[in-house]
């Protein structure tokens, strides 16, 4: 037995029956016939001195030594591939991909996109919108916004280009705020319960900000959204009052299609961080878009103006 490596198309043809347990879906996968990839697994069993797979009648089972090779050659394939899509993002200059949640794509970056366009049209944007968190080595990105609890390290291999901070008030349609003048009105609302940050410590629900303005919360009801985008963009349609998040909310409070009337705003210890692989931020496209994103938030309008800041516990 040698240590020398068999040939990459072997060891990828293994690769594939192994996870499909199948030599016809494997071969499908890599475009080659069944025959084909038959003999680059024998020639990969000779090249080891042992058998891979136990033939069965209209199946393939792995034998102790391709249960061994299995996850090593997989692990293996990702690694290589993760190295030559970071090659290739290195080399193409004109596409930039951010991921960030949902909510913060539809409600802070998409109305803001246009400005980065007039001053950047060589850079193609793409923008990946999800709650599950990228990895930048196999998912192709280059810059992520994640939100999560302030006191959470950041990962040592990532650079940390800036953070964009929280609060929460209650928020409404302008038509509303003269129903409703006065916090201890607000119990006789319709109220839009936003569960997206349940998840976090700190606690900034419409019972802690009742407490805060030293008054009951009593009996609320209201629709609930799993989604703070959905439970704002019901709030600006009149359908309620929400306890709004100020990244999300700060487009429609500025343009007054949301008032934000009480002084009173909760503090979450959470916030956006603005991450991207330690070096990157040097290259050209990353940091025209780091730059842009800084001259954003320096030009929003400061609506903690007359507000008293309480941070959550």
């Amino acid at each position: 037995m040698t240590d020398r490596l068999p040939p990459l198309t072997a060891l990828r043809a293994f690769d594939a029956a192994a996870r499909h347990m199948s030599f016809q879906d494997a071969a499908g996968e890599l475009n080659v016939t069944p025959a084909a990839l038959s003999f680059q697994i024998k020639s990969l069993e000779e090249h080891l001195g042992a058998p891979l797979f136990h033939r069965l009648n209209r199946r393939v089972e792995l034998t102790e030594a391709g249960i061994a090779l299995a996850p090593q050659t997989t692990e293996g394939f990702q690694t290589l591939t993760a190295g030559w899509r970071a090659a290739k993002r290195v080399l193409d200059s004109g596409i930039l991909t951010v991921t960030a949640g949902p909510a913060f794509t539809a409600k802070w970056l998409a109305p803001r996109l246009f400005h980065f366009a007039q001053g950047h049209p060589e850079v193609e944007l793409r923008f990946a919108a999800t709650l599950r968190t990228l990895d930048f080595a196999t998912d192709d990105v280059d810059i992520a916004i994640r939100f999560g609890p302030t006191e959470t390290a950041t990962d040592p291999k990532l650079h940390e280009a800036l953070r964009i901070a929280e609060w929460v008030t209650p928020m409404m349609h302008p038509d509303l705020a003269a129903r409703f003048p006065t916090p201890a009105s607000l119990r006789d609302a319709t109220i839009i319960f936003d569960d997206s940050i349940a998840f976090l410590r700190s606690s900034v629900s419409w019972e802690d900000w009742f407490a805060a303005c030293g008054i009951e919360a009593g009996d609320l009801h209201g629709p609930r959204f799993s989604q703070a985008d959905h439970a704002i963009d019901a709030a600006q349609a009149g359908a309620g009052v929400v306890m709004g998040r100020v990244s999300l909310a700060e487009a429609a409070l500025r343009q007054g299609q949301l008032v934000a009337p009480f002084e009173v705003a909760l503090v979450p210890r959470a916030d956006f961080r603005v991450l991207c692989p330690k070096g990157a931020e040097t290259r050209p496209n990353t940091r025209a878009f780091l730059d842009w994103l800084r001259g954003e938030l320096q030009r929003m309008e400061d609506h903690t103006k007359g507000r008293r800041m309480i941070m959550a516990q």
